[in-house]
């Protein structure tokens, strides 16, 4: 369509459009890499234009100006989310910040709770049926615009034309501005951190299983945990906001989105911030599918993508769970954002959950981040109520479902070692823990990464093997007494009835994860992990390490105590150990069994009565060499 021809009356200059504003008038300016920058310019230029109220989401344009008095002497900004540019103005009270979860901005325009008497809006040229595109920002802008007295859109040929609920008809618009201009382009920045964010991806990538549906962030951590993903297959995204990082994915079909069940085939989305790369990337491509923030960011909606995993970030995590998001103590820094409305909305879908991935410290390592409580002034964006997985560089806790005490240890364990011992004297005061709680490692304890591995048992059931963590103290406690009497006397040598704090806390202090180790089983039941193996070593004398492990009964005869005994070898040896040494009684010939088949040439004495002590060399100990080169000698 030709605007010209079609409505040459709507047709003026920036000057001219901006001039229908009135005095104290209330504006919306469309959010983001969308505004209208000629018209937000000229508006900012004209003297007439007084004690105007500005409304907008992400605000760029405008902090080029806010730092002049002349400027705040005639615009008053009210902004629903803090970007990077605003953060100093906001610091510094030149701005108001509206605290509101983004499903609900819309709503607020819809109710007229706040009216709107212009909205200024960036669009692609119409189509044949005069039908403009929102382009990268449909979000809020499309609720800014349906209750504005007055639409003035600039007209930017550079605009991409975005399939969904982004069109709007030339008749819906009172006022064209043509002018074409480059689209704000808006990229993390690359910064000290990108270390701690691939470890902060790599844990995140642990909990990612193909086949999930994403709700990721912008930012620097987000487009590294993406990154991080590259080798899931058939993932989906529903996410408010879409990012350069995500193309790659979407190349290697990595991103197909043919797993969804709410809108297969499609990236669901509401926003789109970047690079012109980018925008060129989503011009006319019907894989994204663009609606509104009331709708993406529904948790009703959100709750309808099966296996849906919101990550987001965070300022602050309190010892109990508690987010907070928008608020560094008294300064505001950012905004509610989505955070809320995806973690809810995830608890919701069948097989969803959150993450909160955030950096372990801040201020160059000064500060941690894992608090005692959050800062003075600090606002609580997210309740301790609704956190699942918490993520920082050190490792992954999870909340849910999870009393004071076990959420103190996991969140201790994954703050930065040199605040652990504080994080735990400070719960010991207020009697969230018992009080002679051994605080984690303050060792950085990421080589146990290598130590993670899985098993494939013959009825296809997997099971994954981890070192154990001071946080996994209620696990160990319900997996003792799930066993028999029989396992419990086979491995503890008496009839043990009862498996206490204290005794946990003597198996906590002999494990360094070195000369010390103890492996646990992990299998999924009802949506969470529970222990079902345990394998452990200690050091002894002569260079080796005393072995003992126990298996659930319904996993016994499986393989897992071999597979077991493999993987504490593999460490053992890492750790200079030349052999394993065990006691068992004679009549648990399953587990003498067990030994001898991994290691034939092992020594059997009788010790008393009742129990054996055997002696096992590892593969390469000069004794078994010896005694097989012995045997080849006899066979040749």
């Amino acid at each position: 369509m030709n605007l010209h021809e079609y409505c040459p009356q709507k047709i003026m200059s920036p000057e001219a459009a901006v001039s229908k504003i009135n005095r104290g008038s209330r504006v919306f300016i469309g959010t983001g890499c969308g505004e209208p920058q000629q018209l937000i310019h000229a508006m900012v230029n004209d003297p007439a234009l007084q004690d105007i109220m500005v409304y907008q989401m992400l605000s760029f344009t405008l902090a080029k100006y806010v730092d002049e008095p002349s400027f705040l002497r005639r615009f008053s900004l009210k902004l629903f989310f803090i970007s990077r540019e605003m953060r100093k103005a906001a610091f510094e009270g030149k701005i108001d910040y509206i605290p509101a979860y983004l499903s609900q901005i819309p709503r607020i325009f819809y109710s007229h709770r706040i009216g709107i008497d212009v909205a200024l809006i960036q669009v692609s040229p119409p189509d044949k049926f005069g039908y403009c595109s929102l382009g990268v920002s449909i979000d809020i802008t499309r609720a800014g615009m349906s209750n504005a007295k007055m639409v003035i859109a600039q007209v930017n040929s550079r605009v991409p034309r975005t399939w969904g609920d982004s069109f709007v008809h030339v008749d819906d618009i009172d006022y064209f501005v043509l002018h074409e201009e480059p689209l704000v382009e808006s990229l993390p920045t690359l910064t000290k951190y990108n270390v701690v964010a691939r470890r902060i991806g790599h844990y995140v990538s642990q909990l990612v299983d193909d086949g999930a549906t994403l709700q990721i962030g912008f930012g620097t951590l987000p487009n590294i945990i993406l990154q991080h993903l590259d080798n899931k297959k058939n993932l989906g995204i529903h996410t408010q906001l879409i990012t350069d990082a995500m193309v790659p994915l979407l190349e290697k079909k990595v991103i197909t989105n043919k797993k969804k069940n709410h809108i297969p085939g499609r990236v669901v989305a509401s926003l789109c911030m970047g690079s012109e790369a980018l925008y060129r990337y989503v011009d006319n491509n019907p894989i994204f599918y663009f609606r509104s923030s009331e709708y993406v960011n529904n948790p009703n909606v959100i709750a309808q993508n099966d296996n849906l995993i919101s990550i987001s970030s965070a300022l602050e995590v309190d010892l109990t769970g508690q987010i907070c998001t928008d608020s560094v103590g008294y300064l505001f820094y950012s905004g509610i954002g989505d955070q809320v409305d995806y973690l809810r909305g995830s608890a919701m879908s069948k097989g969803g959950f959150s993450i909160v991935a955030l950096p372990s410290t801040a201020q160059n390592g000064t500060v941690s981040r894992i608090v005692s409580h959050l800062s003075e002034g600090a606002g609580v964006a997210t309740t301790r109520g609704d956190v699942n997985f918490v993520v920082t560089e050190y490792g992954i806790a999870e909340l849910q479902g999870k009393s004071i005490y076990q959420r103190v240890m996991e969140l201790a364990q994954i703050a930065h070692p040199k605040f652990r011992d504080e994080l735990i004297q400070f719960a010991k005061k207020r009697h969230y823990i018992f009080g002679d709680q051994l605080p984690p490692s303050q060792d950085d304890l990421l080589f146990l990464e290598n130590y993670k591995t899985s098993y494939t048992l013959k009825n296809g059931k997997t099971v994954g093997f981890r070192p154990l963590l001071p946080s996994d103290e209620f696990g160990y406690r319900n997996f003792f007494y799930s066993l028999q009497d029989k396992t419990i006397y086979f491995r503890f040598f008496y009839r043990m009835k009862t498996f206490s704090h204290e005794v946990v806390q003597k198996h906590w202090a002999s494990v360094d994860y070195r000369k010390n180790m103890s492996l646990i089983g992990l299998v999924l039941q009802g949506g969470h992990k529970e222990i079902m193996a345990i394998g452990s070593y200690a050091e002894s004398d002569e260079g080796r390490a005393e072995i003992a492990f126990v298996v659930s009964e319904a996993y016994q005869n499986m393989g897992i105590a071999s597979y077991l005994i493999d993987q504490l070898e593999n460490i053992a040896k890492e750790n200079h150990y030349i052999g394993f040494k065990a006691t068992v009684l004679k009549e648990n010939e399953a587990m003498v069994h067990v030994f001898r088949k991994k290691y034939p040439f092992l020594k059997i004495t009788s010790i008393s009565g009742t129990e054996l002590e055997i002696f096992m060399d590892f593969k390469d100990h000069p004794r078994e060499k010896r005694i097989e080169e012995d045997i080849e000698n006899i066979i040749g």
